[in-house]
């Protein structure tokens, strides 16, 4: 299988199963990835998605070059590509998904690592676009990778291709947490708790909202979520999360 999806308590682990090819991606990667999303929605029981790679050397290299002429093909009569159509998929989630870099993260694996919503590394991850040096540039990762890192960086990254380091990446607003390849089960398993003890209503809809507001100027996003804090405010999380603050006790949220 080139993606594992296993359940693991309130997350839905999806794993990249190519460790002898660097997890990188092919067609049946990027179709399990988006599998596993559709997985998670599906399952009421899921609250997060972690996404990571088998191994302990590499998150995803990026597409796999073996088979060059497969690796860029396109049928021209379709408008979309598939890995575009998963970072589409990635962005309409209602549900927050982790990213677990254990290793390189190269080229389209980065547009997996800018996908999610939070990332934890292995202080020995390596992180690059090195699309450059085979002829071609980032395109698709940059519609991501533009809203979180700064400009010069991004362009320094695209043009060089040049790899550089966890800490960089940290530095550069890729990342959450850096931590010894040790410890990166542990610190995932912290953030898994912070997010699946909060009410699934609230995320839902949060996240819903800051996807819309991304390209509205302040006077739309203002109108547009002072109404969305008024219909959160009449869901059953949001009643019983002020009950039990006012009860001083942790609440039990339904999830409506």
């Amino acid at each position: 299988m080139a993606v594992l999806l296993e359940k693991r308590g309130a997350a839905l682990w999806i794993t990249i199963n190519r460790p002898e090819k660097r997890n990188a991606m092919n067609g049946d990667v990027i179709a399990g990835i988006a599998q596993g999303y559709r997985d998670a929605h599906d399952d009421a029981a899921i609250r997060v998605i972690v996404l990571t790679g088998a191994g302990d050397k590499a998150f995803c290299a990026g597409a796999d070059l073996q088979n060059t002429g497969a690796a860029f093909a396109a049928d021209f009569s379709r408008p979309n590509v598939d890995f575009a159509d998963l970072l589409r998929l990635s962005q309409a989630a209602t549900k927050p998904a982790i990213a677990r870099v254990n290793g390189t993260c190269m080229a389209g694996g980065m547009g997996l690592l800018c996908m999610t919503d939070m990332a934890v590394a292995a202080e020995t991850a390596v992180f690059g676009l090195p699309e450059v040096k085979v002829g071609v540039f980032p395109m698709q990762v940059l519609s991501l990778l533009q809203t979180i890192a700064p400009r010069r960086l991004v362009n320094e990254w695209c043009i060089t291709g040049e790899p550089f380091d966890a800490h960089a990446a940290r530095a550069a607003g890729l990342l959450n947490h850096v931590v010894p390849a040790a410890e990166l089960d542990a610190r995932i398993d912290w953030l898994i708790g912070r997010i699946t003890d909060k009410s699934p209503t609230a995320i839902r809809r949060g996240k819903y909202a800051m996807r819309a507001i991304a390209s509205m100027s302040f006077d739309e996003a203002i109108a547009y979520t002072e109404s969305q804090i008024a219909l959160l405010a009449m869901t059953e999380d949001a009643r019983e999360g002020l009950k039990a603050f006012a009860e001083k006790r942790k609440p039990v949220w339904p999830g409506k």
